[in-house]
């Protein structure tokens, strides 16, 4: 597998594409539990199969790059791509686990995404493993998915990258006091401890969905209102939590940013960090974030490199 720093791309494959629809890759029919039991039995589907199954579970939408290395990172061999390829293809074939690909003017997406079909939420349960998987799920939006899936890279570097990385959280969910909601951060969130003191990431991600600002300004107020009521032990966090914002690009940093402080969104009780989804493939995460900075001569904010020595 090509390693992340190797990657030349202009463009995030996560990014939002013009006139993009989900495109069904899966297997139609019908494949009877007694068939799947009978695969079991003989070993068609084996322990791997099952380890895929519940990092798919887990991540709700991922790639097959990405599964590969949660594999590695668990320490499960998988012996090659191309084998788990192989291995994907027996689960959707058997309609365990469905498929799709990405469509639009410019033509196929790169990558498919994989998620669960009902049969594969019958073998977690019987496993004793939690799935609250539904047929909606896989109805979800194209920009919803590519948030999931720009969120599980962002997750899968701190967790490969950061020597300081203690766990990871694919859903945090956040009660906002005073409007009385709850929500999750799109990106997910990570503990990173060092000399036994700890700091949380939330990550926050931004696709130019229609109506992505508005979004963006409805979420803001969320945040907002969870940071100035904020005590320890709030939605599960001991100390107050980095809100980081995940952007396709530089540019849209700069948009994302805009629009935060025009509509007065800004959170005084923290700074706000920004980064991409290319910025993840960097070989180090310790200069992968940013901000931006008042300067007080000009009055106009400037981008600044943020270096953070927790991220080497």
């Amino acid at each position: 597998m090509v390693e992340d720093n190797q990657i030349e791309a202009k463009s995030s494959p996560f990014a939002i594409r013009e006139g993009e629809i989900k495109t069904f890759d899966g297997k139609d029919g019908y494949v009877s539990m007694n068939q799947i039991v009978h695969k079991i039995n003989i070993g068609h589907i084996n322990d791997l199969h099952f380890k895929v199954l519940e990092i798919v579970n887990e991540f709700e939408f991922i790639t097959s790059r990405q599964l590969c290395q949660m594999l590695s990172w668990k320490g499960i061999d998988y012996k090659s791509q191309d084998k788990l390829n192989n291995k994907l293809e027996q689960l959707v074939k058997s309609k365990i686990l469905t498929r799709y690909y990405f469509n639009s003017e410019e033509g196929k997406g790169i990558y498919r995404i994989y998620c669960l079909e009902k049969m594969g939420k019958y073998l977690l349960n019987s496993r004793g493993i939690e799935c609250k998987w539904q047929p909606t799920d896989n109805t979800k939006p194209v920009a919803m998915i590519k948030k999931r899936l720009a969120g599980n890279q962002t997750l899968i570097a701190y967790l490969r990258k950061v020597k300081a990385f203690d766990e990871y959280n694919v859903k945090p969910t956040i009660t906002a006091k005073t409007l009385a909601k709850t929500f999750k951060a799109t990106g997910g969130s990570v503990k990173l401890t060092k000399n036994n003191k700890s700091i949380i990431f939330i990550f926050e991600v931004i696709r130019r969905e229609e109506e992505w600002e508005k979004k963006l300004i409805d979420k803001m107020r969320l945040y907002q209102d969870f940071y100035a009521n904020f005590v320890p032990g709030d939605s599960g966090f001991n100390a107050m939590p980095q809100l980081i914002f995940v952007c396709e690009d530089e540019k849209n940093m700069v948009e994302a940013f805009k629009t935060i402080v025009t509509n007065q969104l800004e959170i005084p009780q923290i700074k706000l960090y920004f980064t991409t989804d290319l910025r993840q493939n960097n070989e180090t995460l310790a200069k992968t974030l940013v901000e931006f900075k008042l300067d007080e001569e000009t009055n106009k904010y400037k981008v600044e490199d943020v270096e953070l020595k927790l991220l080497d």
